[in-house]
């Protein structure tokens, strides 16, 4: 179907009953948006919980600006987060896409620049994904092989070694993705009791075993590693540790095709995510504060990652230290699964509405598994090239990956204003259920989903997490130093602004005659 017949698209029109309505909630989502059911709902609203909270990492705990700015960064990013989801609720429950950021974009764009603005949404949604998850995979492949260097002290590790132990996280990843059916929910059931019953695990003889600081010396000492001047630049740049440990919370919204009763059970995922993991996060945070030894020997720590020095120096067991690491590696191995489910979804809904090159091939689903199976591959070919990266550059390649935040909160941003936009000019209506059946597409009448924040406190709540994504954008730019040169330098801001540009050159040679919004497949 082309999608030059958006304009007939307020003519969308349905013959179902109140019993119809009932049994096919999901097709009738996909209708209203105009889309087809082409992927299999795997996903109860049990497991799209357990799929989006395993996918956050909630552990992390030492920042730059020392216990306080760790402790009162996280509870900003918390809250801050927290609003943003409350915009993704309902955005999600109004259009239950995997397309998520441009499908509402164009959904909510004025009509002159809904074309231009949903696409340039969409790749940088796209390549802020691929990126994410090219992220997880490296950072579970390198805690694999700081464990290593923990355990062996004779092990010498080279980057070339962190790269193939990516590759091989990729692998695990991609087998259990291009199975389909039950098995990725299942496993996701799985690992949300592991996420919670390995806190539990990891927290009690943290606690119990480790010599504690004094509350003074948690909650009111700061730090400037960086040389800045300023404590309130510290405090924001050092809160991107608690920004980035939210991450990836959006994950759900790209599965919402493969989920059951996707507009009431994806704003619930994201809420339920952002309360069960903050909590989490938080509780191990100040745990981490209170129970840390030698900090400075934990910073310097040759695995690189500190709270295994941590563990080592709380319990002063290498084996128990060991075993609490390996409940954290076999959750990231999981999240590194669950990430590539979501980044192919993404990348497969974009390509479909004919965003990306090559989107006649990038957009076919396998008819045995119901899976976007040339996305899978795609997806593990960029994560696999960037890795490659590693071997001459962890630095470069930490900051190239660290464009998924700015990518992320650039898409976000550009929803959460169209959204502000549309709630202040009284746009969006309550649907009836004795009306015809109205569409959340582009050009046609905007009506709000199963939920939504009324009133007052939906225009509040939309215009703090507004606010909230321009700090993190701005701050997510600086680099760690002070003095800048090519090993401090962020080069996050090299890689958004390049994919801006070349989704631009993109746009004018070939998009803007194949690209017109999302495609209309239901009529």
């Amino acid at each position: 179907m082309s999608s030059h017949n958006m304009k007939n698209l307020a003519e969308v029109r349905h013959d179902v009953g109140p019993t119809e309505v009932g049994k096919d909630r999901d097709e009738l989502d996909l209708a209203r948006i105009g889309k087809q059911t082409v992927l299999k709902r795997n996903f109860s609203i049990l497991s799209i919980l357990a799929f989006s909270c395993t996918i956050i990492a909630t552990w992390e705990g030492l920042l730059d600006g020392g216990p306080a700015t760790a402790v009162y960064g996280y509870i900003f990013a918390w809250i801050g987060t927290a609003s943003c989801f409350v915009v993704l609720a309902e955005l999600s429950s109004m259009a239950p896409t995997s397309g998520g950021q441009y499908h509402w974009c164009a959904m909510l764009a004025p009509s002159h620049s809904m074309k231009f603005a949903s696409y340039l949404t969409g790749w940088i949604t796209v390549f802020a994904w691929q990126a994410a998850f090219a992220s997880v995979a490296f950072l579970t492949g390198t805690e694999i092989q700081g464990a290593a260097i923990m355990t062996f002290e004779n092990y010498n590790a080279q980057p070339y070694q962190g790269t193939l132990i990516l590759w091989a996280c990729v692998v695990v990843s991609l087998a259990v993705n291009i199975v389909g059916g039950k098995l990725l929910p299942r496993l996701e059931n799985l690992v949300l009791v592991l996420h919670i019953v390995g806190f539990l695990a990891i927290l009690i003889p943290l606690t119990y075993m480790a010599d504690h600081k004094t509350a003074k010396e948690v909650f009111t000492m700061w730090t400037d590693e960086g040389g800045w001047s300023s404590k309130g630049l510290v405090f924001f740049l050092g809160m991107q540790g608690g920004v980035f440990a939210f991450s990836g919370g959006d994950a759900a919204v790209h599965m919402a095709e493969e989920v059951q009763q996707a507009s009431i059970a994806i704003p619930r995922a994201l809420l339920f995510t952002v309360l069960i993991n903050g909590t989490l996060g938080f509780g191990m945070l100040i745990a981490v504060l209170f129970c840390t030894g030698d900090l400075n020997a934990a910073l310097e720590s040759p695995t690189g990652y500190p709270y295994m020095q941590i563990f080592l120096q709380a319990t002063g067991s290498l084996g128990g230290s060991i075993t609490m690491i390996c409940i954290l590696l076999v959750i990231g191995v999981c999240s590194t699964i669950g990430m590539l489910a979501a980044t192919s979804r993404q990348f497969w809904s974009f390509a479909r509405d004919r965003g990306m090159p090559g989107w006649r091939f990038w957009g076919k689903v396998s008819t045995t598994s119901n899976v976007p199976i040339n996305s899978v591959y795609f997806t593990m070919a960029v994560s696999c090239l960037l890795g490659l990266i590693n071997i001459g550059s962890d630095v470069a390649l930490n900051d190239i990956l660290s464009m998924a935040i700015s990518g992320l909160y650039l898409s976000y941003f550009t929803v959460s204003c169209l959204l502000l936009y549309r709630r202040l000019r009284g746009d969006i209506r309550l649907s009836a259920e004795n009306e015809e059946m109205t569409v959340n597409v582009p050009n046609a009448p905007l009506v709000w989903g199963p939920f939504r924040v009324p009133g007052i406190f939906g225009i509040a709540i939309n215009m703090f997490a507004i606010a909230y994504q321009i700090i993190v954008i701005f701050f997510s730019f600086w680099p760690t130093e002070a003095v800048v040169d090519y090993t401090t330098m962020n080069y996050s801001v090299v890689g958004t602004f390049g994919t801006v540009i070349i989704a631009i050159v993109y746009y004018f040679l070939r998009a803007r005659n194949v690209y017109q919004g999302p495609v209309v497949e239901v009529f």
